[in-house]
């Protein structure tokens, strides 16, 4: 879930495989998520000093399994142990990481002679495959290949690789510090900023009619909450991306969801676990705003005379369940307590009572979901819980029609009374359930 929300509000993304293990299940996943939220992306392939690392075979993955034009910028020199450096096919140039300083600087050597004729196959593929953006430097790679400059290269990639149309793909190691530099660049270099993507659209919530924001600081705000977390110190965060107009420090917001304004007291950027204080956020900034009385994931915050809504936020259901219990008696109310903050934060996290066993049922995504849940119980709100599979009720059934009679005589003076009745019971014709299937019993 962590990563289906930030793709929703992110503008670009680098999208990390193993050399060795190239496309894994969850890449697919991930890249499924991107493709829905129509995320441009970059691809590094990491570990390449790894044995068995294997850069273009990864390529040819990204290919094959992802469906993706996977244009390669660089060429590995050496691989596993031997890992060293990479050509650009841009600049034409080889670059060597220096070992003393752990590749925090390089040296510029000649491409190695047995790389000449695979470096110049793979130069004409990444021209080729940008050069629909700009014809000028495919005429330019036929008559003269050396007459194209970098600019020209990195103005034709950065289009290509904001309209999806290619993934360019680098390598390195970054536990050695090596071809990370280059892919922060490249980052810089070829991901949209703020408006360089299309236009937010939302509906009016009074009228039902389409509005569109665009990322420009003097549009009414507009933004999206895709995040909530309890922190200790300042109480409840709420994580958000601003797509147009300005939000300053101790102004209201219109949340369209409860139709209520709320006052923002505070405005942070966060930088990890670091919270920098902002006097304001503007359109494309991602920010974390406390105050907030009543917010959930998906929320739209803007600006109380320009309402809109943004396209909510989807969330896969539950797929399994667990009960728990406090341990102790102390635990009780804390245990309420977490969860509700738990439920807050975690939008695929469900819990309910079970009204037949009264077990309190404890729902996510998998396994390892409900251990970390159970973990952060433990360590931030000191509650100890046992837990275990969630009981069956049994319920019993007829499995064969029976009769019964009874007959009441009551004398007591006056006229009396007097009832006979008889009684059929037995379960219920297939047929007619089947064509009543939300009654249980029939006359």
């Amino acid at each position: 879930v962590e990563v289906e929300r930030s793709l929703r509000v992110l503008d670009g993304l680098l999208s990390l495989f193993c050399a060795v293990s190239g496309v894994e299940p969850q890449s697919e996943t991930v890249w499924r998520q991107a493709n829905k939220y129509k995320v441009p992306r970059i691809g590094f392939v990491n570990k390449m000093d790894r044995s068995g690392a294997d850069f273009l075979n990864v390529v040819k993955q990204v290919r094959e399994m992802l469906g993706a034009k996977a244009v390669p910028l660089q060429l590995p020199i050496g691989s596993e142990e031997s890992f060293k450096g990479v050509v650009d096919l841009i600049t034409m140039k080889a670059i060597v990481w220096n070992d003393a300083d752990k590749g925090m600087t390089f040296t510029e050597v000649p491409i190695p002679d047995d790389m000449k004729d695979e470096v110049d196959q793979y130069r004409q593929e990444l021209v080729e495959a940008v050069a629909e953006y700009d014809d000028k430097l495919l005429e330019k790679f036929f008559e003269d290949p050396n007459s194209i400059t970098e600019e020209e290269m990195h103005e034709a990639i950065r289009k290509a690789t904001i309209d999806i149309s290619i993934i360019p793909m680098m390598c390195g190691s970054s536990f050695k510090n090596k071809g990370v530099q280059a892919a922060l660049d490249a980052v810089v270099r070829y991901l949209p900023g703020p408006k360089d993507i299309e236009a937010i659209t939302g509906t009016n919530p009074d009228t039902g009619e389409e509005v569109v924001r665009h990322a420009d600081p003097k549009e009414p705000f507009s933004a999206l909450a895709f995040k909530i977390m309890t922190d200790p110190f300042v109480g409840r965060l709420a994580f958000f991306r601003a797509y147009s107009g300005r939000l300053d420090s101790g102004s209201y917001v219109l949340n369209t969801r409860t139709g209520k304004n709320e006052r923002i007291s505070r405005i942070m950027q966060m930088h990890a676990n670091k919270q920098n204080p902002v006097d304001f956020i503007e359109a494309g900034d991602i920010g974390a705003a406390v105050g907030f009385k009543d917010i959930k994931t998906g929320d739209t915050l803007c600006h109380e005379d320009h309402p809109i809504v943004l396209e909510a936020m989807t969330f896969p259901e539950p797929v399994i369940a667990i009960a728990i219990e406090p341990k102790t008696q102390a635990d009780v109310d804390k245990m309420g307590m977490a969860i509700a903050k738990l439920v807050e934060e975690d939008p695929t996290l469900r819990v309910n009572t079970d009204e037949e066993t009264g077990q309190t049922i404890l729902r996510g995504m998998g396994e390892l979901h409900l251990e970390i849940i159970i973990d952060r119980m433990r360590r931030e709100f000191k509650v100890e819980v046992n837990q275990g599979a969630p009981q069956v009720a049994y319920k019993e059934a007829f499995n064969t029609t029976v009769q019964h009679r009874e007959v009441l005589k009551k004398q007591s003076g006056g006229r009396g009374k007097f009832a006979d009745i008889m009684f059929e019971l037995g379960p219920i014709d297939a047929d007619w359930k089947e064509a009543n299937p939300d009654k249980h019993y029939q006359f």
